[in-house]
C-alpha cells in the first residue's frame, strides 16, 4: 500500500473502531477474506473465519443492544475496554513493516482516535437518553453503523475523503470536549450519589 492509503487505513479503522469495533473488525475481515479489500499483512489475521465470525456475531448483539434506551449507555461503558484497545491494535497492524518507533506512534494515535470517537458517541447517546422518545436513539445508532460502512469504503477507495472526515471530526471533538467532560462529571456525581444517601432514620418513640 502507498503511504496515503496506509495512513487512511490506520486512522480510519481506529476512528471507526471507536464507533463500533465489532463491525469494523468483522467487515474488514470478511471483505478481506472474499477479496473485496486488500488488507496489509498486519491485518491478515482478521480474515480468519473465527475472527471475523465472532466479531460479526457480536456486532449483531450490539446492533440490538445499541438501540435500547439507557441500556445502550451501559453497553457503551462496558465497550470502552474493547473499542479503544481495538483501535490501537488496528493501527498497529495497518502500518506494516516500519520501525518499532513508528509502530508505537501509530498505536498511540490509533488508541487516541478510538477514544475520541468512542467518547463522543457515548456522550451523544447519553444526551439522547434524556429524551423520553426512543427515535433519536435509533437514529443515532443507525447513523453510526452507516458511518462505519462508508468509512470502510473511503479508507480503500478514497483515502483523501477518509482523512478529511477524520480531520473534520477532530475539529468537532475539540469543540465538543468540554461538553463531554461535563457529561462525565454529571454521570459520576449521579453514580456516587447512589452510595452516599443516608438510610432513613428509624422513628423511635
Amino acid at each position: 500500500m502507498d503511504p496515503l492509503s496506509t495512513l487512511s487505513l490506520m486512522m480510519g479503522s481506529s476512528w471507526a473502531s471507536g464507533l463500533n469495533a465489532y463491525a469494523t473488525i468483522g467487515f474488514l475481515g470478511l471483505f478481506g477474506k472474499i477479496g473485496w479489500l486488500d488488507l496489509p499483512d498486519g491485518l491478515h489475521p482478521l480474515t480468519h473465519p473465527a475472527v471475523f465470525g465472532v466479531a460479526l456475531f457480536l456486532y449483531l448483539v450490539e446492533f440490538v443492544a445499541d438501540k435500547i434506551p439507557a441500556f445502550d449507555t451501559v453497553w457503551d461503558s462496558v465497550n470502552t475496554f474493547v473499542r479503544i484497545p481495538a483501535g490501537a491494535i488496528l493501527a498497529y497492524g495497518s502500518v506494516g513493516a516500519v520501525s518499532p518507533e513508528l509502530k508505537l506512534g501509530a498505536t498511540l494515535i490509533g488508541g487516541g482516535l478510538a477514544f475520541s470517537s468512542h467518547a463522543t458517541k457515548s456522550s451523544l447517546r447519553a444526551m439522547a437518553n434524556t429524551s423520553p422518545e426512543p427515535f433519536s436513539n435509533w437514529f443515532l445508532s443507525v447513523g453510526e453503523d452507516l458511518m462505519v460502512f462508508f468509512s470502510l469504503w473511503f479508507m480503500f477507495r478514497h483515502p483523501y475523503v477518509m482523512l478529511a472526515i477524520v480531520a473534520l471530526f477532530l475539529v468537532f471533538f475539540a469543540w465538543f470536549l468540554p461538553k463531554i467532560w461535563r457529561g462525565f462529571r454529571w454521570m459520576w456525581r449521579k453514580f456516587v450519589a447512589l452510595f452516599r444517601k443516608d438510610p432513613t432514620p428509624l422513628n423511635v418513640s
